[in-house]
């Protein structure tokens, strides 16, 4: 095996950072929009199902409880199927248990949902930064996983005007604002 120059690393490198990072920040926004979502709905949500600040307090205890139990067995399983495959099963489960938030009922299929969400969305993240410690050398690791972080931020500047947007769409097709805000 031969030692490649310096220039073709970079260049290799910027490439790889090109193809594969934006994809997961996209993801990472999609979790972290997807977290604050149920705040934004919460108006909404408290008007039509009659649950009050508590249910939504003890609704995010609910999600990361989920999120712990199944943190650790996620990622073993991660490290056996590979992390592309694990990540897309998680991508899948968590939009199709965040898209059923508009049609809970009351606390009790809040709650479930919430648990189920927490379980599905775990293994995500420590799953992406295994993914990129199996493409990126070390040199190069910390610039991308600063990358992949600062989809958090631009989630927060992105969400709240996009997801104002969408409850605004209160009504149309017989539905309210905040299950549209769930589907979409």
């Amino acid at each position: 095996m031969t030692e490649q120059s310096p220039e073709y690393e970079a260049q290799l490198m910027r490439k790889l950072t090109r193809n594969v990072v934006p994809f997961l920040c996209i993801c990472f926004m999609a979790a972290f929009l997807d977290r604050v979502n149920v705040g934004f709905a919460k108006e909404q949500m408290s008007k039509e199902l009659g649950m009050d600040a508590a249910v939504y307090g003890a609704g995010a205890g609910v999600f990361f409880i989920g999120y712990f139990l199944f943190e650790v067995p996620s990622n073993l399983i991660l490290a056996r199927v590979g992390a592309r495959t694990w990540i897309a099963r998680i991508m899948i489960m968590w939009a199709v248990i965040s898209a059923s938030f508009a049609f809970v009922q009351g606390e009790k299929s809040f709650y479930i949902l919430r648990f189920l969400l927490g379980a599905a969305e775990a293994g995500f993240f420590p799953g992406v930064i295994y993914y990129l410690t199996k493409w990126f050398p070390t040199a190069y690791r910390s610039r991308t996983v600063a990358l992949f972080m600062m989809a958090a931020a631009a989630a927060g500047l992105v969400g709240g005007p996009l997801s104002g947007a969408i409850l605004s769409l209160d009504g149309t097709a017989g539905l309210a604002g905040y299950k549209w805000l769930f589907l979409l």
